[in-house]
């Protein structure tokens, strides 16, 4: 994934802070994010949910609201009203660049946001919503108790998130008034309702009036046992993951051909998480796993170790390997299992010290099938000629360069 900073100018005419990310490989749509009521683009829910979109071919825009983030403007002078007019700013920065959005993706009130904006916007083929509150007013809750300082004085200062803000009363003036039901029916783009039944800040109750509100088609998804900011990777990732593969039905999206010259595509790893060691693991436009380590190594325990990827490797090969072999003898093979350990702790490869050790691959084959001793002997040899054998007991050769 690729990161432009960028700036824009705002509905106020100041400047918005943004990242763009950009696909490695071919542009096939863009998104726009809205993140969550003073939060910012860099949450961990819309870096992660950028990352696995750009993957799919999905440019990305995330910016930080008028007065938040490293946007300029004062935060006590916007409103709901003003965040819509942000996006829609945003939507014409994109479409000045011939990127023009086919979706917008929103979080908690950015959910609301993109609600609004996408009612306006004809090129809009498909909007997500994220622990979105069906009423902008839902907010007030965060500040009650400053809600009557507020209609005395005309702003009030509140503790968000451990953060001070300013909140005046145009802004609950405006919240008040804005009604997201006509937008809801008039939204010409698929939706897609995310939501966690047990969230404390947004009630599972907004979905469901969402939803309600909406035509077809529409789809929801149970976020399970998340808390309301996806602050759990693996929940901000299983977000990601449902995006990226709903969109494609909506968006069109052709995924593109591996590259030429590399029979099996090109493997591509990138950081999922730079708190931990999860990585997203890409081979062509079709396959998608995740590696990591055990959480005693630092690791959330959410994907194979790279030497479990080596140890799969040995084993797919083998298998078919064996079974190409049978089946051209016609042999009466019904079935293979192999199963392959590893003898050497992944953390102690990084141990420096004078007793090397040596790695060793335990496999143990399985045949099932009314085979005699010679023909099971003979699929044992066989087994030794498996490619990825081979390559792990010869000395290969690696070739690494730094690209810019």
């Amino acid at each position: 994934m690729q990161t432009e900073r960028i700036e824009f100018t705002g509905h106020g005419g100041h400047q918005l802070s943004a990242r763009l990310d950009l696909p490695d490989g071919p542009h096939l749509a863009t998104a726009l994010f809205a993140h969550c009521f003073t939060c910012s683009k860099d949450s961990l829910a819309a870096r992660r949910i950028a990352a696995r979109l750009t993957g799919a071919g999905i440019a990305v825009l995330r910016f930080d609201f008028t007065g938040l983030g490293a946007s300029g403007g004062a935060f006590e002078d916007t409103t709901f009203t003003s965040n819509v007019e942000d996006l829609i700013a945003a939507c014409g920065y994109l479409g000045g660049r011939g990127m023009e959005p086919s979706m917008l993706i929103g979080h908690s009130l950015g959910g609301a946001a993109v609600l609004k904006a996408g009612a306006e916007m004809d090129n809009i083929r498909a909007v997500v919503t994220i622990g979105a509150p069906y009423a902008p007013d839902h907010v007030k809750h965060n500040f009650t108790d400053h809600l009557q300082e507020i209609a005395r004085d005309g702003v009030a200062r509140v503790e968000l998130g451990g953060r001070p803000f300013c909140i005046g009363s145009d802004f609950l003036d405006d919240i008040d008034a804005v009604r997201l039901k006509p937008a809801i029916r008039n939204l010409r783009a698929a939706l897609l309702v995310m939501h966690a039944p047990l969230d404390q800040v947004v009630g599972i109750e907004n979905a469901q009036a969402i939803f309600t509100a909406a035509r077809h088609p529409k789809s929801f998804v149970t976020l399970d046992d998340a808390d309301h900011l996806l602050t759990r990777a693996e929940d901000a990732e299983y977000a990601a993951d449902v995006i990226a593969a709903w969109s494609e039905r909506y968006l069109g999206l052709i995924p593109p051909a591996p590259p030429p010259g590399v029979p099996e595509g090109v493997v591509r790893v990138r950081e999922a998480d730079p708190d931990g060691f999860l990585q997203d693991i890409t081979a062509g436009p079709n396959f998608h796993v995740l590696a990591d380590e055990p959480i005693a190594y630092g690791g959330t325990n959410r994907g194979m170790s790279p030497y479990g990827f080596l140890s799969a490797g040995l084993g797919a090969c083998t298998s078919m390997t064996i079974r190409m072999y049978a089946r051209r003898k016609k042999w009466p093979l019904k079935s293979i299992r192999v199963d392959v350990t590893h003898d050497k702790v992944h953390a102690q490869d990084a141990e420096t010290g004078t007793n090397q050790k040596i790695d060793t691959f335990n496999r143990e084959i399985h045949l099932e099938g009314d085979l005699d001793a010679a023909q099971r002997q003979r699929l044992l040899e066989i087994a030794d000629k498996c490619p990825v054998h081979k390559t792990l007991k010869s000395a290969s050769r690696i070739n690494t360069r730094l690209v810019d």
